[in-house]
Parts: structure tokens; C-alpha cells; sequence
């Protein structure tokens, strides 16, 4: 599977219903809507955790927004917005 933005590939799996490709850490078919085997809440939820692994150890505030008005996402530890790609260019 190829990320849309980068070309980069991505792991995947096969839906068991429709057949289609999806993200491996993917709960859900992006196609069908199935929820796949084996994916627990709890599992999206550790994904999403800082490396501490507990609901705790996620400061929010710490977080640097992107510099971009209309976008919504946050900056990496390589200076560039999660979801645009787009450096960090200070307070929008």
C-alpha cells in the first residue's frame, strides 16, 4: 500500500469482507466499514499514547500546533506538521 501524499509504502492488510487494502494498525475497512479481527479499542488507544504506554503520560499542551490556519495538525520531532507536511514557520 502507498501513502497518498509520499509514495511512501505503508503496511497493509487485506480485508477478510471486500478484499480491499487497508492500513495494518486499521480497526476498521476503509472500503466496507468490517471491523477486522483481532483489533481491540485498546490497542488503537496504545497507538495513539507517548512512550510512557499509560493514558497519563499524553501532555497536551505540550504539543506545538501547525503554523498552517486551516490545518489541524501538530508538529514532529523533524519540524514538519503530522498531517501537511508543511515546516513549522512559528504561531499562526
Amino acid at each position: 500500500m502507498k501513502c497518498p501524499h509520499c509514495a511512501e509504502d505503508i503496511p497493509g492488510e487485506i480485508c477478510p469482507v471486500c478484499k480491499g487494502e487497508v492500513p495494518a494498525a486499521s480497526r476498521y475497512c476503509c472500503w466496507c466499514g468490517q471491523t477486522l479481527a483481532g483489533k481491540a479499542a485498546s490497542e488503537a488507544i496504545e497507538g495513539g499514547m507517548a512512550a510512557g504506554g499509560d493514558e497519563d503520560s499524553v501532555d497536551f499542551g505540550k504539543r506545538l500546533l501547525c503554523s498552517d490556519g486551516s490545518c489541524i495538525g501538530v508538529i514532529g520531532p523533524d519540524g514538519r506538521c503530522k498531517e501537511c507536511g508543511k515546516p513549522y514557520a512559528g504561531e499562526p
